[in-house]
């Protein structure tokens, strides 16, 4: 797999999660996004949920979890999505380069 496999998937589970998202909460989690949205006192318990997905995203990147994860499914890093290039890429990693003739460097000083 790699960066257009990722993008695929991406664009696919972006198409998937338009609109509305049913999540069955078990009483351990309706605890404590009672306890959020006592404490928070959102407009709606659904931003506390917004924000819970922001929160655990920016911990992934800064962590370096989320990089592990789509090193393992992917072989790519976050970077490497954001940039649309793999490292490889970037450096020039698999390119021939012409071997220079040992020849035309003899009388050289």
């Amino acid at each position: 797999m790699g960066l257009d496999e990722l993008s695929a998937d991406i664009e696919a589970t972006y198409g998937d999660l338009d609109g509305e998202l049913a999540v069955d909460l078990d009483a351990e989690t309706r605890n404590e996004l009672a306890m959020l949205v006592s404490a928070y006192e959102p407009e709606d318990p659904d931003e506390l949920v917004r924000r819970a997905v922001h929160m655990l995203y920016q911990t992934a990147v800064e962590t370096g979890n989320l990089d592990f994860h789509l090193r393992s499914g992917y072989d790519v890093t976050y970077d490497e999505f954001l940039s649309g290039m793999t490292y490889e890429e970037m450096t020039g990693g698999g390119q021939e380069f012409p071997q220079p003739d040992d020849n035309a460097r003899r009388y050289q000083f």
